[in-house]
């Protein structure tokens, strides 16, 4: 007689491609890029544009996520075995064609219900983040998402463009925001997993800062650009972007941000990294969440 517990029950084939496009990554993405659709215009957008944008967006970061799984499948035998590549779920070459799909769907929905702006500009960060920061800066430099970044820092420029065509310095200032944000959201994920992933980078050839240059100049890197990243947050006020209501949650926030970076840097423990990592998170969403609030505080006077 078969024992019930001992047979692995793999959720619905549906699920396990869901998981390919790592929702969560592309839930934030898509809310930052809707929130530059909303800045880019002094009321509300067309419903229209902000539906096809959104959907058209969310597809190119589902798509660059599916590829990222894809080439770093070997590696998830070690790091990531859950995922649905190494678990046996989706074969590669499934995932891959998956990939191409949402590719193709995103860039004919953006040429043909949005611009072809914001298709040029999506197809490039996708390119960026699927082949360029995964398949080449992880093995080149210590620096990869440092580099990198800029490609995931897109979607909010990509969310202005959906509805103005132009490139603002205000989308732009957007992407600063996340480009900068990115560095110390990412290490402190990478020193909470350090003793898990230090032999599989290692044996991949994937120079990541911590197993590079150690966990104590790694937790020096956070506080540094938590530092930068308060300061560079404070420009969509001193732009005349924002006002007061984003300026009093930048500020707090960035705060908080620094915080938790001299908190790693004096314990020095991996709950204190993962607090980090999660803070961050919530902190990315709540500055832009503040950005809106007083975008439309200013407009309603």
């Amino acid at each position: 007689m078969i024992n019930a517990s001992s047979v692995s029950v793999h959720p619905p084939v549906w699920k396990s491609y869901v998981e390919l496009c790592k929702p969560n990554v592309v839930a934030e993405m898509i809310f930052t890029a809707w929130v530059g659709m909303l800045l880019a215009v002094p009321d509300f957008p067309t419903l229209d544009k902000v539906l096809y944008g959104l959907f058209g967006i969310g597809l190119a970061a589902a798509s660059a996520a599916a590829v990222n799984q894809y080439v770093e499948r070997d590696m998830d035998i070690y790091l990531n075995a859950h995922r649905p590549i190494p678990s046996g779920r989706i074969s590669p070459q499934q995932a891959i064609i998956f990939a191409v799909i949402l590719g193709v769907l995103s860039m004919l929905i953006l040429i043909f219900k949005v611009n072809g702006l914001t298709a040029t500009l999506s197809f490039v960060a996708l390119l960026g983040y699927a082949f360029i920061y995964t398949s080449f800066l992880k093995k080149m430099t210590s620096q990869n998402i440092v580099i990198g970044g800029i490609f995931g820092s897109a979607p909010p420029l990509l969310g202005w463009t959906a509805i103005t065509n132009e490139v603002h310095p205000y989308g732009l200032l957007l992407v600063l925001i996340i480009f900068v944000w990115t560095p110390p959201h990412f290490w402190p994920l990478a020193i909470a997993r350090y003793d898990k992933l230090k032999k599989a980078y290692e044996e991949h050839g994937i120079r990541m800062l911590p197993v590079t240059h150690g966990l104590a100049y790694t937790r020096l890197q956070i506080l540094l650009w938590s530092i930068l990243l308060l300061l560079v947050t404070l420009l969509p006020y001193l732009t005349g972007m924002s006002g007061l209501v984003y300026l009093t949650t930048a500020v707090l926030f960035g705060l908080g941000f620094m915080g938790f970076a001299i908190l790693m840097m004096r314990t020095k423990s991996n709950k204190t990294a993962m607090q980090t990592f999660w803070y961050s998170i919530v902190y990315i969403t709540v500055l832009f969440a503040g950005l809106l609030g007083d975008h439309y505080y200013r407009f309603t006077l």
